[in-house]
């Protein structure tokens, strides 16, 4: 997937009306009507189309300015599925202002697929480790059980508009360097339904939808990550005139471990080490996700050596195959010490032929050893 900001030429905070007019401009160019048998063009339309449909709609926006082209990867959303993108809508948004729809208007009421619901859930660095089932709330639109989703009360019905004798758009001439056109706009007494409501149903006030409060269970598998996008289909708002309904996009936010840090499948963390434990080596318990591991340290280990426990990392979450875990020594230095143990290492220093100055040395005799 191409970058929708490069494809249309704007900004990353261009507003709607810098997308639109980029968008109108260079749509007009590489329209499959305005070249045809341009197989060139009508993939630069398609890629400007796709482009549009994310950047002209907050949401989609936000998702992608967030989690980039991952967010429409799988049906995650995309602008030619998954969030209902309609083409027609862009035709007309391109076109209708200057040559009308007569030939590109659809039926206002054909089936129309419903909108996607996006909620997060929040995991802790062990669920998200070995998987969890979460119930999250979500609240969606369904059609009105009153009126059937006619928006009219009970007894009654939709009305053909009188205004546009139910095309759902009035036409208009208007002169233009082309000559005498005809102007075709959207009705303004029925919106473009073609139909008028006289009594609205008192439940939906004649919207035709409702709101409820759902509680869906999510299947969270192992290893997943933060920022993973899991799809649940056709759990969204449902859909208009026997449109499918849309779906329901969980965006897992896991919580940072006060241990480990994760890299890709890979665990790494810090071991602490005494000085005595690094220089003759010991055996120690290496904790894991899954417990504690037995592990013989070498004699003579340094600080920031790196050891490794083969298959004690996350699971990915699509195979199933382990990572593995990787562990830092970190040598601890000790602060307090008591007299007895203050000369056994300088019995030890002494042995090394190392010399051992204790006493500070004060601002004066530091400068005096320079020179000397």
């Amino acid at each position: 997937m191409q970058d929708p900001y490069e494809v249309l030429g704007v900004s990353r905070n261009a507003t709607l009306s810098d997308i639109k007019k980029s968008y109108r401009q260079k749509a007009k160019q590489y329209h499959p009507d305005l070249n045809p048998g341009d197989a060139e063009a009508a993939k630069k339309f398609n890629d400007l189309s796709e482009a549009y449909g994310i950047l002209q709609d907050d949401e989609k926006r936000r998702l992608y300015d967030t989690y980039g082209a991952a967010a429409f990867e799988n049906g995650a959303g995309g602008a030619g599925g998954g969030f209902g993108f309609d083409m027609d809508d862009i035709f007309g948004d391109l076109f209708g202002d200057l040559f009308g729809r007569a030939g590109a208007r659809q039926n206002p009421n054909r089936a129309r697929r419903g909108a996607d619901i996006r909620k997060e859930v929040r995991l802790t660095f062990k669920e998200a480790y070995f998987g969890v089932e979460k119930t999250v709330t979500i609240r969606r639109e369904h059609e009105c059980a009153h009126c059937h989703g006619t928006g009219a009360k009970d007894g009654t019905a939709k009305k053909t508009c009188p205004t546009c004798h139910g095309a759902g758009v009035i036409n208009r001439e208007v002169h233009s360097p082309f000559g005498r056109i005809v102007q075709q706009t959207t009705c303004p007494n029925c919106g473009g339904r073609g139909e008028v409501i006289d009594e609205k149903c008192p439940h939906c006030h004649g919207n035709g939808r409702e709101t409820e409060s759902v509680k869906l269970s999510v299947k969270i598998p192992a290893g997943i990550a933060d920022g993973n996008i899991l799809p649940m289909r056709g759990q969204g708002h449902s859909g208009a005139n026997g449109g499918p309904s849309g779906d329901v996009y969980i965006v897992v936010r896991v919580e940072a471990s006060e241990l480990y840090e994760r890299h890709g499948n890979d665990l790494y963390f810090e071991m602490p080490l005494s000085f005595v434990q690094a220089t003759l080596g010991d055996e120690v318990e290496v904790p894991t996700m899954e417990g504690k591991e037995a592990f013989r340290i070498p004699a003579g280990t340094q600080t920031g050596t790196r050891f490794t426990l083969k298959g004690k990392g996350v699971r990915d979450v699509r195979t199933g195959r382990p990572g593995d875990l990787h562990f830092i020594i970190d040598i601890q230095t000790p602060t307090h010490l008591n007299e007895e143990q203050a000369d056994a290492l300088r019995a030890y220093a002494k042995t090394m032929g190392d010399e051992v100055e204790e006493k500070e040395k004060n601002f004066w005799e530091k400068v005096k050893d320079l020179f000397d």
